[in-house]
């Protein structure tokens, strides 16, 4: 039987090591490139909401101590490249869960014969978005102007914006807003609700949630 010399060896070795180095060094002809690198900044071109994608909710407490869940099913929305943010709240879409609470919601509270929508404006600095990858989140302090039967009230947050592919992002804040009657001057409005309800009190504050989904034109 033939003795294989050690230099035979070593000689194969190396040779299956340089064929192995070499593939690696191939790129893959599949290989996806960075993402981030063909994604065009956010701050580039206009956004538009996508109200199927999107939630505006607040919660009431009656009596003191009965929380309940409430909704509005109607948004609209854009931002321009250049900051300017709009949101409208169809306030007819009022949705509590109660056919006659909605409907003294919208005739009594919101009087949405008169003042059909409410309205939040807000001025984005776009520079504070343009290094946004997709997949990645950032924070963001946010004031903005609330209009509801021409009375217009100032609140402050902070939102959590997350890149989620090249053409959307999603908005929701770290915290839930607190919103309350006398920014608007409907405290009268729902002393006459809870009159109706027949009830011993409702909280005039609110904490209201959302979560918006914008996706480029």
């Amino acid at each position: 039987m033939q003795t294989v010399r050690p230099a035979f060896r070593f000689g194969a070795l190396a040779a299956v090591l340089a064929l192995g180095l070499a593939a690696c060094a191939q790129p893959a002809a599949d290989a996806p490139e960075d993402a981030a690198a063909e994604a065009a900044p956010v701050t580039e071109g206009a956004w538009t909401l996508d109200p199927a994608a999107s939630r505006l909710s607040y919660v009431s407490i009656k009596a003191g101590e009965i929380a309940e869940a409430n909704r509005f099913d109607k948004l609209a929305g854009t931002v321009a490249a250049d900051g300017t943010a709009s949101l409208d709240i169809d306030l007819a879409s009022v949705s509590t869960g109660v056919d006659i609470r909605n409907e003294r919601m919208r005739e009594i509270f919101f009087q949405v014969a008169d003042n059909p929508k409410a309205t939040v404006t807000a001025k984005l600095d776009p520079a504070a978005f343009a290094g946004l990858a997709v997949g990645q989140s950032l924070t963001r302090p946010l004031k903005a102007s609330v209009t509801v039967k021409g009375a217009t009230g100032e609140i402050e947050t902070e939102v959590l914006v997350t890149r989620v592919s090249d053409d959307r992002v999603t908005v929701v804040p770290t915290a839930p807003v607190i919103v309350t009657t006398d920014m608007f001057g409907l405290t009268d409005e729902l002393g006459e609700l809870r009159a109706l309800a027949q009830l011993p009190s409702i909280t005039p504050a609110v904490p209201v949630t959302f979560t918006l989904a914008f996706t480029r034109n």
